[in-house]
């Protein structure tokens, strides 16, 4: 079986928007904890333009914010093909609608007369900020428990930024791309048939020079171990020439790269984007909590493959449904995993914020290089150690 992924440079113009976006979310939460925020970015050539809803005590620049995001990831003068310092910001931003506020700060559950509400640990007085369903997934692939696919593209999209900073590979650009096919034999990967990467260069630079640089210091110097790569087809900017790239050849825009932020397609995705979301909006919140779960169940042993859909209604606090699949990997009882995970996650949109401390600034890394399979301090939903031990005690007291 062949299964590729892709990943995008931080340069890439729908990754700048992401970031644009989420470092907006971040520098609200600086000045406020509680601040409702659903940011947008749009690029394209000489323009920026930054809409949403955001409902906050706070001031920030968000011009300045866009500036700034740019310049950092190399457009800063016409050479690079778009210049942050330069260019023009349009902000365009309005108040969370006062229905949506409603039912996200008063739950269902805390309006029904019926319901039994402990205030002192409320975490039913907090409904999801939207209606919608989520995935996570883990598996036993890669040390961080990802597809191999994705987490070796985003290794490369990763390297190609390292050595354009560091000026090892100083001709290069801030935009690129990657893309790994992977071959799998009885479900394990073996080797790799084809490695593409588009990567933005200086004019003038030697087609041999970026292929044999690229192979070399990008591809080969981030290859997975016992990876058999005897047989695979490099192709390297195989239009020949890749000079005029970021938002100059191409718009971006926030929440476009949803798959490469994930797991490459190799799992479900419930469509909706996580950049510039505060973490009231379960798109965002909810999938974190849905890879925590299915992360612990594989680094617990439970299984080798584990995927978790989570849906939830506007308003309301409690998933309206959670499905777990394991692909016929599980080594317990399914059934008791289900109840497992019931009793030990608490998957209401305000234990989740608590949880993985999400009302505080930790967002502009997830912009870029995907969500998920992270080490960084910042990725609380990776840090499952706790839920680990828990899992592991539960099916030994069975």
């Amino acid at each position: 079986m062949l299964f590729t992924s892709e990943s995008v440079t931080e340069g890439h113009p729908d990754k700048l928007a992401d970031q644009i976006s989420d470092t907006v979310l971040d520098s609200i939460l600086v000045q406020d904890p509680f601040g409702r925020v659903a940011c947008e970015t749009l690029l394209t050539t000489g323009l920026v333009v930054v809409a949403g809803e955001i409902t906050t005590n706070a001031y920030v620049d968000i011009a300045g914010i866009a500036r700034s995001v740019i310049c950092e990831a190399g457009y800063d003068s016409d050479e690079s093909g778009f210049d942050g310092n330069a260019c023009g910001v349009m902000v365009a931003i309005d108040e969370q609608s006062p229905e949506i506020s409603s039912g996200v700060t008063t739950s269902l559950e805390s309006r029904d007369e019926f319901e039994t509400i402990d205030m002192d640990n409320s975490y039913e007085t907090l409904g999801a900020g939207d209606q919608g369903l989520m995935f996570g997934y883990a598996c036993n692939e890669t040390p961080d428990l990802m597809p191999l696919p994705i987490w070796w593209a985003h290794r490369i999209t990763k390297q190609l930024a390292e050595v354009r900073k560091t000026g090892e590979l100083s001709y290069l650009r801030p935009d690129g791309k990657a893309q790994v096919t992977i071959n799998y034999e009885n479900g394990i990967p073996v080797s790799a048939p084809t490695i593409v990467v588009s990567t933005q260069t200086e004019p003038g630079v030697e087609a041999d020079k970026i292929e044999s640089d690229v192979i070399e210091r990008v591809i080969r110097a981030t290859s997975p171990a016992n990876l058999d790569l005897s047989s695979t087809r490099f192709l390297i900017n195989p239009t020949g020439s890749f000079v005029l790239g970021g938002p100059r050849a191409d718009s971006g825009l926030t929440g476009r790269k949803i798959i490469v932020d994930t797991y490459g397609g190799y799992a479900r995705h419930g469509g909706g984007a996580f950049s510039g979301k505060d973490s009231t909006k379960v798109d965002r919140s909810a999938a974190y909590a849905a890879r925590a779960v299915a992360k612990s169940i594989v680094a617990a042993g439970l299984a080798d493959k584990c995927e978790i859909q989570l849906a939830y209604a506007i308003g309301v606090a409690r998933p309206v449904s959670t499905n777990i699949e394991t692909f016929g990997t599980c080594n317990v009882d399914e059934k008791a995993l289900d109840l497992a995970v019931a009793e030990l996650f608490d998957l209401r949109p305000g234990a989740i914020i608590d949880n993985f401390n999400l009302r505080t600034p930790r967002f502009r890394p997830t912009a870029t290089y995907g969500h998920f399979g992270r080490s960084e301090e910042t990725f609380t939903w990776e840090r499952v150690d706790l839920y680990i031990e828990e899992l592991t005690r539960h099916f030994a007291a069975r």
